[in-house]
């Protein structure tokens, strides 16, 4: 997910590895609490299951929180983080966004294979897709972690089921789960990046096709 032309030059080279090590401590953060979703919101049609997220918001005025921008989501977008190291679990991540360590990147969700991570409230915008484009204005952003020992399998099934969560409570459709590649990168300025390869594991060849299809059969079992 992480691309370092979002990014300040002095951000970008921790953007490029996504994290490596260099975390603060904010596991007793005093805002950070364990919610079941059923109790967070209410459902008119509940899953058959409950997914357990930790919220830990990031502050208020973080140079990737300085404004809160409201969105009614109609997208959600799914992410990887591309980073391997054996630190860089769900957890990790929420310190590193937690210090504005990747500039002004942020997203909704981070996904591993034992837990659920939500930094951002589903009403306001992350700043994860596309710039000022469709895809950070209009959807929730889920990272799924890649970190050694972490389980692929397990971290997918997890966020099958967030996203079938997410559809439910906002109305989104499966045609609107989407890969971070669906949306095209131009920046403000005209420059074009094109559409980023990811979540890698889930392309073929850079394009969404059978690996795909068979993430969106994972979340429709779960609807």
């Amino acid at each position: 997910m992480i691309n370092p032309k979002q990014v300040p030059a002095l951000t970008a080279a921790t953007a490029a590895g996504c994290a490596a090590v260099f975390f603060v401590s904010c596991a007793n953060n005093p805002g950070t609490r364990t919610v079941s979703a059923s109790k967070t919101h209410h459902s008119a049609n509940p899953l058959g299951f409950v997914p357990k997220i930790v919220q830990n918001f990031i502050p208020p005025g973080n140079l990737n929180r300085r404004e809160k921008r409201k969105m009614k989501p109609r997208y959600i977008t799914i992410h990887s983080t591309a980073n391997q190291s054996a630190s860089a679990n769900a957890e990790a991540h929420v310190k590193l966004l937690h210090r504005a360590g990747l500039g002004r990147l942020s997203w909704h969700f981070t996904v591993d294979d034992s837990s659920i991570y939500q930094t951002l409230p589903t009403d306001e915008q992350g700043q994860h897709a596309d710039y000022e484009g469709p895809g950070n204005r209009y959807s929730l952003g889920i990272e799924m972690c890649e970190n050694a020992g972490n389980s692929r399998s397990k971290t997918m099934e997890q966020t099958a089921k967030l996203t079938a969560h997410l559809m439910k409570e906002h109305n989104i459709p499966i045609n609107r789960v989407v890969p971070h590649q669906h949306w095209r990168r131009v920046r403000t300025d005209g420059k074009d990046f094109g559409h980023k390869n990811c979540p890698h594991f889930l392309m073929d060849d850079g394009q969404p096709g059978k690996k795909w299809e068979a993430f969106l059969k994972q979340v429709r079992s779960y609807l």
